[in-house]
């Protein structure tokens, strides 16, 4: 699905770590402001399949943060794969292992709620999950091909139920809103290393979901020129 992330680093944290942990430097940036809106859009219970987790350190903070959701990281990479389960065993968060403490709002420990990882991708009509409560897809869709943004909202639409969200965040085009220069560099940037990547419009967003009966229902703009989206499930795929 993607070809690789090099803004990750390779950087274990302890001699347990191993050197299987990657480290994606936005996520310490962006983990409180996305979970301050997954406490708003996310069910209070359930099944949440995290798509494309990458590093794995949102899915540890998330399943901490959120005790009560089962939280099923994913990605297609066997690499990111390994530093999500590293991440899952060490039980520490960033924060902790940055900063020598405990971040706020969540407890240090590997949590019994986050699950081991899945070879998962988005693009294929094969999944290996079947039903989930939420789905949540960070930075995906950008450095990916069309056909997996294609892919994820009908996995979407084959194991959501009625009213369940499919959650978005990244960097988009909106409209008439004014494109900040930096996500226009960003997106010369990915056209120039992959063809088939580039940041997508909320509208070529919308009109895809449509097809397979999903609807925007909110729209959060974020920090640092992102959006979050969220799509809930309200009819069958035409």
């Amino acid at each position: 699905m993607t070809q690789g992330r090099p803004w990750f680093t390779n950087q274990a944290r302890s001699p347990a770590a191993a050197d299987a942990r990657l480290h994606a430097p936005a996520t310490q940036r962006n983990r409180d402001a996305i979970a301050q809106v997954l406490a708003r859009e996310l069910p209070a219970a359930g099944l949440v399949v995290e798509v494309a987790s990458g590093s794995g350190e949102h899915a540890l903070y998330f399943a901490q943060r959120f005790p009560g959701l089962d939280w099923q990281p994913s990605d297609p990479d066997p690499l990111a794969r390994a530093s999500i389960a590293a991440w899952a065993s060490g039980g520490a968060l960033e924060g902790e292992a940055l900063e020598g403490g405990a971040s706020e709002g969540a407890s240090a420990g590997a949590p019994a709620n986050l699950r081991l990882p899945l070879a998962l991708d988005a693009a294929s009509p094969h999944w290996p999950v079947e039903r989930a409560e939420a789905l949540l897809c960070i930075n995906m869709t950008h450095i990916s091909p069309w056909e997996a943004t294609l892919g994820l909202l009908a996995g979407a639409a084959r194991i959501l139920g009625q009213g369940a969200p499919l959650i978005l965040y990244g960097p988009f085009l909106w409209g008439d809103v004014e494109t900040a220069p930096s996500n226009l560099a960003f997106d010369a940037q990915l056209r120039a290393r992959d063809a088939r990547y580039g940041l997508r419009a909320v509208e070529e967003l919308d009109q895809a979901a449509a097809r397979q009966g999903l609807a925007r229902t909110a729209l959060h703009v974020m920090p640092a020129n992102n959006l979050l989206l969220v799509y809930r499930v309200q009819s069958a795929p035409r």
